[in-house]
């Protein structure tokens, strides 16, 4: 069975789980569950070598009971595997069985087991794993795609920053990993990784990350297991990376971190009332503080990164023309960090619709007097460009020109000027209002001309789009109130 069908065969499946309220996430986490739960049987028999689990929750005790007992059964697997503090810990980080009716689950189980997943080699594991990814993304937009970033984009990036084996690449908000297994698949293919020694270090060691979910946490740590990352340990971990500086450095940082709204909580007051709080986060190195999720993330990665680090940092607009908070920080940002080049991402290739985004790339500088920052680049990869999430998706191939004009390291100084990618001196940046950095220059042919818009039927399509997404909403609120009223 080929992978495309592989992944049809087992993603299908969730629409039956479905009717019993159990979501495509929930669904993807059963599935990581039951993946490495039959793997590790797999691997035990081909290499011979003693299972990574106590026999009570290996795969053949699964196998052989039903009903109420398999129901039970399964749960006290799930909870004494997540109470674990290796990587099959991480795996089964805070699991719990969302699958009701034990019947569902027998034949979830008998899905499984019909494949013989070690006999596919580790990155056709890694492609079907990461083709259900996908599909929760699409079919979930409104969760998924905060933590989703488009591949083609991710692609892009790794390859303009061209990380080396030698340099360790961090993701404080990793997601479901995208940014890490580019940057391990780019780095491995370099003659550097060659090397065994190399190439094991590279595995077990050079990536690492943090996210906030426990669950998006979990998908990560399967996605990175099944592309062959990591050791006996997991190069993921539940953390708020915002917290506190643990004193790790990195050479290249990579991320989209979660856009919103500013952080908050709730707490019952005196009257019994329920109020929202601001949550500002307060650290010795970071320059402001305050509550906006993007610029706190910005200030973490300049905190993060080594002497000579990189980064490369998707962000909204907000973060490049508000005042206060963010005009103090873009000014930290220019005078200590050579914030060299800006990408201004178009909309239509995010899951939530209307975000305006852009990727920062910045080094962080030696400590002095002067001004780090000598020039800006920015290339204008929105004005002008519409794509759609269906009908019009981004793809690798879109991003050549940018980068081709953003070039190796070594050679910024050979950068030429062209429609879409345009300097600006660090003196022309300091006459701006408030060191407003939401540059564009090309005309917006979609304000004038009307044949500049996407085609009917694209529009239509993404229209039928929008209504289906409402329509399943509407049936999980249904759904939820059904079994609430009969609870």
């Amino acid at each position: 069975m080929n992978e495309q069908a592989l992944v049809a065969k087992v993603w299908n499946y969730a629409h039956v789980l479905r009717d019993d309220g159990v979501s495509f996430g929930d669904y993807l986490g059963q599935i990581s569950f039951l993946l490495f739960l039959k793997m590790d049987e797999e691997r035990t028999e081909a290499l011979g070598e003693p299972s990574a689990l106590p026999a009570e929750c290996q795969w053949d005790t699964l196998r052989t009971l039903a009903g109420e007992a398999l129901d039970a059964h399964y749960k006290e697997v799930l909870a004494k595997l997540s109470k674990r503090t290796d990587i099959v810990g991480t795996l089964f980080l805070k699991a719990e069985s969302k699958i009701g009716d034990p019947a569902k689950l027998q034949r979830l189980i008998r899905l499984i087991d019909g494949e013989t997943w070690m006999g596919l080699n580790v990155d056709v594991k890694g492609t079907i794993y990461e083709g259900l990814l996908e599909r929760n993304a699409g079919e979930v937009k409104s969760g998924a795609g905060q933590y989703f970033t488009p591949r083609p984009l991710i692609q892009a990036l790794v390859d303009a920053i061209d990380p080396e084996p030698n340099e360790t690449v961090h993701d404080p908000a990793c997601g479901t990993g995208g940014f890490l297994l580019a940057a391990y698949d780019h780095m491995r293919g370099k003659p550097a990784a060659n090397d065994r020694t190399a190439a094991r270090k590279l595995r077990e060691e050079m990536l690492s990350g943090h996210d906030i979910v426990a669950e998006v946490v979990r998908l990560c740590a399967m996605n990175l297991y099944l592309h062959g990352i990591g050791g006996g340990t997991s190069p993921v971990s539940q953390r708020d990376a915002l917290l506190a500086d643990d004193g790790r450095r990195f050479d290249l940082v990579l991320t989209n971190p979660p856009f919103g709204k500013r952080q908050s909580f709730r707490i019952v007051n005196s009257d019994g009332a329920i109020e929202s709080e601001r949550q500002d986060y307060v650290r010795d190195d970071f320059t402001v503080t305050t509550g906006n999720k993007q610029l706190n993330f910005l200030q973490h990665i300049m905190s993060v990164l080594t002497r000579s680090g990189s980064a490369a940092v998707v962000m909204p607009d907000n973060v490049l023309f508000e005042g206060g908070a963010g005009e103090t920080l873009r000014r930290k940002l220019l005078k200590d960090f050579d914030f060299h080049t800006l990408l201004r991402l178009p909309t239509g290739i995010w899951y939530s619709q209307g975000v305006k985004a852009n990727v920062l790339f910045f080094d962080r500088a030696p400590a002095g007097e002067r001004i780090a920052t000598e020039e800006l680049w920015v290339y204008d990869f929105r004005t002008n460009k519409n794509f759609t999430l269906r009908e019009r998706p981004l793809k690798r191939a879109d991003l050549d020109d940018f980068v081709a004009c953003y070039g190796r390291k070594h050679r910024r100084h050979e950068r030429k000027e062209s429609e879409h990618f345009r300097r600006f001196g660090y003196d022309e940046l300091a006459k701006r209002d408030k060191f407003n950095l939401d540059i564009f220059w090309l005309k917006d042919a979609s304000a004038t001309d009307p044949d500049s818009l996407p085609p009917p039927d694209e529009i239509a399509a993404e229209i039928v789009t929008s209504l289906e997404l409402a329509l399943e909403k509407f049936r999980s609120v249904a759904a939820k109130l059904s079994k609430t009223e009969s609870g």
